[in-house]
């Protein structure tokens, strides 16, 4: 049996800027009797200024989900990597947050944006503990917009260089949300909703921003917001930065391509996959892949006469 012998520490590097949170616990081993000291990590941030990944594809796990970075080739004449991301995971409340940033004209706007949702983490997570109701992801999006809409964080961002595309995701029970925010790109792979040719939950929109050009400064804000069942059996979520996307040749504009490469395969090994190909393929732009599977065991939605 695994007893937890420390929970919530926390383990910074030299800047503010890669956070993971860890749950530390004593195994005992069945043939010697000695106690081993396993890892789990439950919450993970990153910025790409920290550390780039270029010519390095990387595939971490934080919990439940798989993370991958890929800054890009330096034979392409890449040499820094802007991307972002932030992970939190509840196995015991039923919930993932997912943050992925995609910026441009310096990292600085996805820094502040990462360290700003970990200055709130404490009162999102308040939120996300709660019991699924009617108006669970409505509250939700709430809390995250007076993040973004809050004068102190809107006035930084107008110092800074450069903005960032944002989307966030949080699945809850048996349904996803998402704020969009720009062009990143969030999947949802189910065999029913592939039959009907949807992979695709938010459409990508361009010219809109966090940060130096800041869609909440403008007098009406910009950015889209959605809540999607997701269906029994099997649910594989996937988000991603435009990179992936708009390597040459192609190899993933088509979702389709995309699910099949992660099919039957451990999603690990998948996501190295991706990244190794569009490395191969001379990709220059960075990219960032945040995915995860959820086994729904409730009925789905049908139509009356199904």
């Amino acid at each position: 049996m695994e007893v937890p012998v420390v929970k919530n520490t926390r383990i910074f590097t030299a800047t503010t800027y890669i956070y993971m949170e860890v749950e530390l616990y004593f195994k005992k081993n069945a043939e010697g009797g000695k106690a081993k000291v396993e890892i789990k990590m439950t919450n993970f941030s990153w910025v790409g200024s920290e550390q780039d990944f270029v010519d390095q594809p990387d595939v971490k796990q934080v919990g439940n989900i798989t993370v991958g970075r890929f800054g890009g080739n330096s034979l392409a004449g890449q040499y820094k990597n802007e991307d972002a991301c932030a992970v939190w995971t509840n196995e015991k409340e039923d919930w993932e947050f997912v943050l992925v940033l995609d910026a441009h004209n310096t990292a600085e706007s996805a820094e502040l944006v990462v360290k700003e949702f970990m200055k709130n983490k404490e009162e999102i997570q308040l939120k996300l503990a709660k019991p699924l109701t009617a108006v669970y992801f409505q509250h939700l999006e709430d809390q995250v917009l007076m993040v973004f809409q809050n004068e102190e964080f809107r006035k930084a961002c107008r110092e800074l260089q450069g903005e960032t595309a944002c989307i966030i995701v949080v699945r809850k029970g048996k349904f996803v949300w998402w704020l969009s925010i720009g062009d990143c790109v969030l999947y949802l792979f189910h065999h029913e909703l592939a039959a009907m040719g949807q992979f695709q939950l938010n459409q990508r929109h361009f010219y809109e921003w966090v940060g130096q050009v800041n869609t909440f400064d403008r007098l009406v804000p910009c950015f889209s917001s959605g809540t999607k069942e997701l269906r029994e059996g099997d649910n594989h979520l996937f988000v991603t930065t435009d990179g992936l996307l708009e390597c040459p040749g192609e190899p993933y504009s088509n979702p389709r391509n995309l699910a099949a490469a992660l099919t039957d395969v451990p999603l690990c090994d998948g996501i190295h996959s991706l990244l190794k190909t569009i490395q191969e393929n001379g990709v220059r732009d960075s990219s960032t892949v945040v995915s995860w599977h959820v086994d729904v065991r409730e009925a789905a939605t049908y139509a009356s006469n199904q």
